[in-house]
């Protein structure tokens, strides 16, 4: 499974109206950590591919689904399920900390 490409248009289908979970990136091309953090979500795409949907949302491209996140700071990793908030985290992270903070919501 990829990582699904996220927008302004798609969320709401993509992310709101899933029945699985998602971790939604919130990334831009200038952040130097959110590059660091992009080969972890292909990744993550793969590993959880049966129970989690991973998705990336460009910032500075969208902004209407940003502001209404209320993004402080980037990367932003969000995890949704039925459509509501479970957990965010902002800053890149390492991959066991990654896993844990999917695994402890899924």
């Amino acid at each position: 499974m990829s990582v699904a490409h996220l927008t302004d248009a798609n969320f709401q289908a993509e992310v709101t109206d899933c029945s699985t979970p998602v971790l939604v990136d919130v990334w831009a091309e200038w952040c130097g950590p959110c590059r660091l953090m992009a080969p972890m979500m292909e990744w993550m795409a793969a590993e959880y591919a049966d129970r989690l949907v991973v998705g990336k949302l460009e910032a500075d491209a969208n902004p209407v689904i940003r502001d209404g996140l209320q993004i402080q700071g980037l990367p932003a990793l969000i995890l949704f399920r039925d459509g509501k908030e479970l957990a965010r985290h902002e800053g890149a992270m390492a991959k066991p900390q990654l896993q844990a903070f999917v695994d402890a919501h899924i």
